[in-house]
């Protein structure tokens, strides 16, 4: 009898040893945490410790393609350039902006507004500069306020004592259709020093919508400054950080001129690379070819809104405008609204030639 139960006992310690076994075999891996990027583009990086995983199939693998030339090498290491498809992005944004429905009249202030006039235009768009600061908005943002507010002038009739109260609707708009964490409707009341109440501002906000037919995305001159910046600094050993703060610079200074107005905004950003170039290499030829090329504007495309930047840049326009000079003061912007260009431009460079 004692042995008959000596040798169950053995059998149910092999039998439960025999599921451990089991169990130890179906237990799924353990997997040590990764970081984001150490994500692979199809699974999780497992603990190499683990030898009960089953050895994946073998599979043939494309060995990766060597690339030596660095500019490449930069441009692929980069994902906000869309190496891929940039050219046909660009292609995209060149026929948008040409669309007339995405286009404020050039004239508005003298065929639609009674009450508004050029300069009331200026102060107010010098004065969202600051309010963009105020709240560390995104300079896409201010691009697109001021687009929306030569769109809607450009077909309703505004009162002055409301243009301040189109500006911070048209910020409060763009701002949530480009910022993480947009201002709220209450931070616009109180910037004003509350002289529009929430209800004033949502109303108006309403409007400008109905005005834009809902279509709030846009190109901008900062659309197109992206990439010609890109191109406009290869013949640089390093980036030059002031050829690019000079560039932001001078097109936020094309914000302020109602006479910008008629031109596309990938004219005005060719504009900005040919005078930032020339204000720091006076000595040289400002366009080349490849920018000819990328751009597709010839430097007598441009000789008109240059020649308009060249005066907002020597302070010959908008000179009581100072928001945005103070702004690229500073030091984080290398100080190149203190930059000066020479005080006329030659005209051989605006003639068209060959090669450049």
């Amino acid at each position: 009898m004692a042995e008959q139960k000596e040798n169950m006992r053995v059998t149910r310690m092999a039998k439960k040893r025999a599921m451990e076994s089991i169990e130890s075999q179906l237990q799924p891996s353990k997997k040590t945490r990764v970081v984001l990027g150490e994500i692979s583009n199809n699974a999780v990086r497992s603990d190499p410790s683990n030898t009960q995983n089953p050895k994946p199939r073998s599979k043939k693998v494309k060995k990766p393609v060597k690339v030596q030339d660095p500019v490449v090498v930069e441009k692929l290491s980069d994902p906000q350039m869309c190496e891929t498809y940039v050219t046909d992005i660009y292609e995209y944004l060149h026929n948008m902006e040409r669309e007339d429905k995405r286009r404020p009249m050039s004239d508005y202030i003298e065929k639609v507004q009674k009450d508004v006039t050029v300069n009331m235009r200026g102060v107010l768009v010098d004065w969202l500069v600051e309010v963009a600061e105020e709240y560390k908005l995104l300079s896409d943002t201010l691009y697109l306020t001021v687009s929306y507010i030569d769109k809607f002038l450009s077909t309703n009739v505004l009162n002055r004592q409301r243009l301040q109260l189109l500006g911070v609707s048209s910020m409060l708009i763009a701002a949530k259709y480009e910022e993480i964490s947009p201002p709220h409707t209450e931070d616009f009341c109180y910037i004003t020093d509350n002289t529009y109440t929430k209800q004033e501002v949502v109303k108006m906000e309403a409007d400008v919508l109905k005005a834009l037919k809902f279509e709030m995305g846009n190109p901008t001159v900062k659309s197109f400054l992206r990439r010609f910046t890109k191109v406009a600094q290869e013949d640089y050993e390093t980036p030059n950080l002031h050829l690019e703060f000079l560039g932001y610079y001078l097109a936020e200074l094309s914000l302020l001129e109602y006479g910008c107005l008629k031109f596309l905004p990938s004219i005005v950003a060719a504009s900005v690379m040919f005078l930032s170039r020339f204000t720091l290499k006076p000595n040289l030829h400002p366009w080349n070819l490849a920018l000819e090329q990328l751009c597709g504007y010839k430097p007598s495309d441009l000789k008109e809104c240059v020649m308009i930047l060249h005066d907002l840049q020597s302070s010959r326009r908008a000179a009581n405008l100072v928001a945005v000079r103070e702004k690229y003061k500073q030091h984080k912007f290398k100080g190149v609204s203190e930059l000066s260009s020479p005080l006329t431009i030659p005209a051989s460079f605006f003639e068209d030639v060959q090669e450049l």
